[in-house]
């Protein structure tokens, strides 16, 4: 498990899962803007744990803001 990487099952397995409800305030969007990124994709990582439930791992959500952090305007057109 020493080779595994950084955002391995291992690690996550120990973090509470988010449903849509609660992630979105962490985000500071809506639930239906969580949807329509699973749709059209562009939002963070998430599981599917079953055809209906959809969970979401903390550090990925951290980890989805943390990518979009720019010091200027010009930075975010390259999303």
């Amino acid at each position: 498990m020493a080779n595994e990487p950084p955002n391995s099952l291992c690690e996550n397995t120990l973090e509470p899962l988010l449903n849509e409800k609660e992630a979105a305030p962490a985000l500071g969007v809506s639930v239906c803007t969580l949807q329509c990124w699973r749709v059209r994709g562009g939002g963070p990582n998430f599981i599917r744990i079953s055809r209906r439930a959809v969970r979401y791992w903390p550090s990925d959500i951290a980890e989805w803001i943390a990518a979009r952090r720019v010091s200027n305007t010009g930075e975010g057109d390259a999303l």
